[in-house]
């Protein structure tokens, strides 16, 4: 039996798990070409060009992480967001390079601008503000601003993100105890009471 018949997602798929084993600096049109076993010109009636390839594949990671963010539940709003950081450093810490690629792409913000600069980006900053707006209307964050709130927020879970990729041998129970302190200053300090 033959290979698969190319499609734009088998190449988005494939650069992917080249990305995932190895990041991006050795991802080439050419070397993903080689690894589906098709010439690099093959592959422009599936993708404009390198960036819109690895835009593509940004674009599979964010709509990842939004999906594990809407999936977070619970009525309180200060306990998802607990959840979602926690979420966020997972996601990081699981896939280290698709994390990196995910942001070379930045969302807009403030969300509601038209013509975001890069739409799964805004769409996932989107799903972890969502828990931010409702926590500010029920009162429960000092911070009055969800843009600030949010930043705030996704600058501390980004930190110690990249912390426990910064190679540091930590051991589990260490990794852990770091992300509960990060969420505890930054939530615990944005916080009106914390149950």
């Amino acid at each position: 039996m033959g290979r698969p018949p190319l499609t734009r997602a088998l190449v988005v798929d494939r650069t992917r798990a080249l990305v995932r084993a190895d990041g991006v600096g050795g991802i080439s049109l050419r070397s993903v070409a080689r690894d589906l076993g098709v010439t690099a010109p093959a592959l422009y009636a599936y993708v404009t060009d390198y960036d819109d390839l690895l835009a593509a594949v940004a674009e599979t990671e964010f709509r990842r992480l939004r999906d594990r963010f809407s999936a977070v539940g619970g009525d309180d709003p200060v306990d998802r967001i607990r959840e979602m950081i926690r979420v966020y450093v997972a996601h990081a810490c699981e896939e280290p390079h698709l994390h990196r690629l995910m942001f070379r792409y930045a969302p807009q913000v403030p969300v509601a601008t038209v013509d975001p600069t890069f739409g799964p980006a805004t769409d996932t900053f989107a799903a972890a503000r969502a828990p931010v707006d409702e926590a500010i209307a029920a009162g429960r964050l000092t911070v009055i601003d969800p843009v600030l709130a949010s930043l705030t927020l996704w600058s501390a879970a980004h930190g110690v993100a990249e912390v426990l990729l910064m190679g540091f041998d930590f051991p589990e129970d260490v990794a852990r105890d770091l992300v509960e302190s990060v969420i505890a200053a930054v939530v615990g300090g944005m916080c009106r009471d914390v149950p």
